[in-house]
């Protein structure tokens, strides 16, 4: 793994066309059936919450969350998480993912849901959540529906919709 000094700060409106881009070439056209991107559909990302990640002067990686409610309980929707390829494995990803973690932490957040894969996420405090406890508004594999509690809070349960 190659070591970069990353600049992280959080996402402006001036970053929306390179973000656009870098999710377009992560996750191709079929990004907007996909459950995920439905739940988002129609609701703005916290600009407070979400962040890029910077090599130099080139925008590498951002990370979004979106406010969710999860039964009734507010929660947020982690995702995209994006990083260009000329700059994955090298430790973005995770440096992306803990910021937003630890953002959303200190501004009282309850709760962060995603989908994703347990190997990659569980390390930063993501667990599968408990099967049927979670319903999502389309097809998903349980097993990488995650939920990663803070502030001492229980997991949600119920129906996820975006907004709150």
């Amino acid at each position: 793994m190659k070591s970069e000094n990353w600049f992280i700060r959080l996402e402006v409106a001036a970053d929306t066309a390179e973000i656009d881009a870098l999710q377009a070439a992560a996750f191709g056209p079929g990004r907007f059936a996909r459950t995920a991107f439905r739940i988002r559909e129609g609701v703005p990302h916290l600009p407070s919450l979400s962040f890029v990640g910077l090599s130099g002067p080139t925008l590498a990686g951002s990370v979004r969350l979106t406010p969710i409610t999860i039964g009734t309980t507010p929660a947020l929707l982690l995702g995209p998480l994006t990083v260009a390829p000329e700059f994955k494995n090298r430790g973005l990803g995770k440096l992306l993912l803990r910021t937003a973690i630890d953002a959303s932490t200190a501004a009282g957040e309850t709760a962060i849901l995603l989908v994703g894969d347990a190997p990659y996420y569980g390390p930063m405090g993501f667990r599968q959540v408990a099967f049927g406890s979670v319903q999502l508004p389309g097809p998903v594999d349980p097993a990488r529906v995650l939920i990663a509690p803070l502030n001492g809070s229980e997991p949600p349960s119920g129906q996820v919709r975006g907004g709150r």
